[in-house]
């Protein structure tokens, strides 16, 4: 599986089958975990709640097998801390990605930084960092953050 995933990393990997083991995990995937996870650390306390949060948005939203998500966590984060920026995650995203579904990884990324129950200010420089550079309108990033408090029940004043 792991193998796959790197193959899909470099670039040189072949279609694999659909049943084979890491088949439905790309590149996008890895990109939007990355994304995950820069929002987890960006306070440099990588809570319990915020990994848990990141297992289910893996699982759930980018429906990767639950087999492969410790995978592509390992991977993402080997990229995350060789990178020099995240430009390059966000423009393979802003290749594959629609507007929505853009929208919708924003709303995954606020709640990430919600998921330990407080947003520290770093972390809301990223969310905005990251939406501006997925060219997420800030009218949208605001409406994302409020679906979000309104879900997790954090008060809409509160930051």
């Amino acid at each position: 599986m792991l193998r796959r995933i790197v193959s899909l990393l470099s670039g040189t990997g072949g279609a694999a089958a659909p049943d084979a083991p890491g088949a439905g995990v790309d590149r996008i995937t890895i990109a939007a975990c990355v994304l995950l996870l820069e929002m987890a650390k960006a306070d440099d306390f990588f809570s319990s709640s915020e990994l848990e949060k990141i297992r289910e948005i893996l699982r759930t939203d980018l429906a990767l097998p639950p087999d492969e998500i410790d995978g592509v966590l390992a991977i993402a984060g080997r990229e995350r801390e060789d990178s020099a920026d995240l430009w390059a995650y966000t423009n393979l995203i802003n290749e594959s990605f629609s507007d929505a579904e853009k929208l919708r990884l924003v709303e995954m990324i606020w709640e990430v930084a919600y998921a330990d129950g407080s947003l520290d200010q770093h972390e809301d420089y990223i969310v905005h960092k990251l939406a501006n550079l997925l060219h997420v309108k800030h009218r949208d990033l605001i409406a994302a953050k409020l679906r979000v408090k309104a879900r997790t029940g954090r008060a809409p004043g509160a930051i």
